[in-house]
Order: C-alpha cells, then sequence, then structure tokens
C-alpha cells in the first residue's frame, strides 16, 4: 500500500473510532451494567425507578471512556492496516481456475478481519479490562466523595499490571466470530445495494451516499453478527470484571512473621534489606503465580444454571442497537473519511477505488 493510503486509513479509522467512542458509548456502559454478576444487587435491588431499575444504572455512563480514546485510535489504525493490507495480498495472490477464485470473496473477508483483529485485540485488551470496571465504579452514594473512575481502577493493578491483559482471550475470543460474521455480511450487503441503486440509475457516487451505504450495511451485518455473539460477549463481560478482582488479591501484602535481627539492616534507600527481598520476591510472584480466575466454559456453566439461556443473551437486544449504531458510524466515517482525505488531495475516488 502507499504511503498515503496508509496514513489515510490511520486517520480515518481514529476519527470514526473517536466518533463512535464519543456517541455510543452510553449503551456500552448500561450494557456491562446489564451483564454485571451484581446486577441485581446493585441496580434492581429496591428499586423504584424506571420498569423496576435504579436510576444509579443510567448514571456516569461515561465512566472509563477517556481509555478506550486512547486506547482504540491506535487500535482502530492497526486494525484498518492490517485488513485492507491482508486483504489485498489475498486477493492479488488469489490463484484462478475456470469458473472463478479458489478462495471465495467471504473467506478472505474473514481472514483478513479475523488477523486484523487478533493485532487489534492486543492493543485494546487493557483499556477495555480498564473501562469495563470503570463503568462499575459506583460513584451515585451521597455518604462519599465522588472519585474518578478511571483512576479508582488503575489502583487495583497496581502491583500486577500484567493483569490488565488477561482479558485478551476472552476479547479475542469474542470480537474473532464477531468480525467473522460481520464483516462477509457488511461486504455483500454494500455490494447488494449499489448494485440495486445502479441497476435503477440512481446512483450519485456522492460522499454522502457512500458513507449512508457503508453504514446501513454495516449497521445491519453488524447487529446480526452482535445477537449472535451475546453469550460470549457476557462471558466476556464476567472475566474483565474478575480481572479487577485478581488483582486486588495479588495486592494484598502477605502476612508478617516476627522480626529478626536481620530486619535491622537498611540499604541505600532506607529499606531493611529483608523487606527489600521481600519485595521482590512478592512482585515476581504475583505476575508468575496463575490466576484465580474463573474459566470461560466455567462461567458459562454458572450464568446457565442460575438465570438459564435468557442469563446468557441478557443485554443482547441492547447490544445490537449499540452495534448497529455503533458499526453504521464506525464503518461509516472510516469509508467517508478516506474518500474526503483522498479529494483533498485532488484525487477523484470513488467508494470502489478501496475495495
Amino acid at each position: 500500500m502507499s504511503e498515503n493510503k496508509n496514513v489515510d486509513i490511520w486517520i480515518a479509522g481514529a476519527f470514526a473510532a473517536f466518533t463512535v467512542d464519543l456517541i455510543v458509548y452510553p449503551l456500552d456502559t448500561i450494557k456491562t451494567r446489564l451483564q454485571s454478576p451484581d446486577y441485581k444487587k446493585l441496580y434492581t435491588n429496591g428499586a423504584k425507578g424506571y420498569n423496576g431499575v435504579n436510576p444509579s444504572m443510567f448514571r456516569g455512563v461515561y465512566q472509563g471512556v477517556g481509555s478506550v480514546i486512547i486506547a482504540t485510535l491506535p487500535s482502530s489504525g492497526a486494525f484498518f492496516t492490517t485488513y485492507e493490507g491482508l486483504k489485498s495480498v489475498l486477493e492479488e495472490n488469489n490463484p484462478r481456475y475456470d469458473g472463478g477464485h479458489l478462495l471465495p470473496q467471504p473467506l478472505i473477508h474473514s481472514a483478513a478481519s479475523g488477523t486484523a483483529e487478533l493485532v487489534s485485540c492486543a492493543i485494546l485488551t487493557p483499556a477495555e479490562v480498564i473501562k469495563q470496571n470503570a463503568q462499575m465504579v459506583d460513584n451515585s452514594r451521597t455518604d462519599r466523595p465522588r472519585v474518578n473512575a478511571t483512576m479508582e481502577t488503575l489502583k487495583r493493578f497496581r502491583s500486577n499490571p500484567f493483569a490488565l491483559w488477561r482479558g485478551y482471550t476472552a476479547l479475542a475470543s469474542r470480537n474473532l466470530p464477531f468480525t467473522a460474521l460481520q464483516f462477509p455480511m457488511f461486504e455483500r450487503i454494500k455490494q447488494s445495494v449499489r448494485k440495486y441503486r445502479d441497476e435503477r440509475g440512481i446512483r450519485t457516487n456522492t460522499l454522502l451516499e457512500s458513507g449512508m451505504i457503508t453504514a446501513i450495511s454495516a449497521g445491519t451485518g453488524g447487529s446480526i453478527a452482535a445477537v449472535i455473539t451475546t453469550p460470549i460477549d457476557v462471558v466476556k463481560t464476567r472475566i474483565m470484571l474478575a480481572a479487577a478482582e485478581s488483582a486486588a488479591e495479588d495486592q494484598k501484602p502477605p502476612s508478617q512473621g516476627a522480626k529478626s535481627a536481620k530486619d535491622a539492616i537498611v540499604d541505600a534507600t532506607g529499606k531493611t534489606v529483608q523487606s527489600a527481598k521481600e519485595s521482590l520476591s512478592n512482585t515476581v510472584k504475583a505476575v508468575a503465580r496463575p490466576s484465580i480466575r474463573k474459566g470461560s466454559m466455567q462461567i458459562a456453566r454458572e450464568i446457565m444454571a442460575a438465570e438459564g439461556v435468557k442469563g446468557l443473551f441478557r443485554g443482547g437486544a441492547l447490544r445490537a442497537v449499540w452495534t448497529m449504531l455503533g458499526s453504521g458510524l464506525y464503518l461509516g466515517v472510516y469509508e467517508s473519511g478516506r474518500i474526503y482525505l483522498a479529494g483533498r488531495r485532488g484525487e477523484k475516488r470513488t467508494a470502489e477505488d478501496f475495495e
């Protein structure tokens, strides 16, 4: 890919991510709270609000948004660079045979989006863990001062920052099937809409039309994929919320025994030699020891036992709406942004030029 194309992809992807984060983030916060294991205790117990839900459910809906904005800018750029690059490579090297190509187009889109998602998740996971735990910080209580939800969450990971990546597998396990379902549907719907408008002579090839076609196609495909993958999303939410609890356990100091004579010897930093050794040892153990968190299958079985299949689809309708709006805006702004940036350089481009 040319240097200008790479720059366009990063700028358009970052702007699209920023736009979506600001507009649909409140729906994501409500979804996280719905899927939390403490949902009934925190948001319905003794509630007198709308439909039996405590009003605190709808407060602080932008908690944790800062960490996501910071991470989604590079992660979205990495996603689209990988996706567009791998898609181009696969299409250019797709062997021909009588009647077509060896690799069908949906498989190319799935492979490209899946690989891009793995790269993106590595960047996004820490922010996702911070975000979901910050969304659960209760700032509605009047008996204590308000706190910065993001900073409050970060404190829980001070002794073991590697715990921020404990949700990578869960995030990738959700996003891989989601993108593998969404992008082939998105590309197919987009082609069908364009063909329909071309056949009827109503195609205008304007920036607005291109953005609208992309947004509708992405939103439709995304909402279908979102409903199908909701059970994985529920499990992912539980794992990421548990990561903070696990990190807090790592932070608890070990029990202190009786001090010996060698504790009186201090080093240049003012710490006793023994305490310095114990501090280093505890840090290594906190990083290396196995996590006490539950596995995905165990969490899924517990949800099934407590709430049935309905529990695995909790927040599914909201997730579908959130994804329809989010995916539509995200990919619509992304593709429109690339056309606009190319136009600023004096290049006459249409959406088909970026296929």
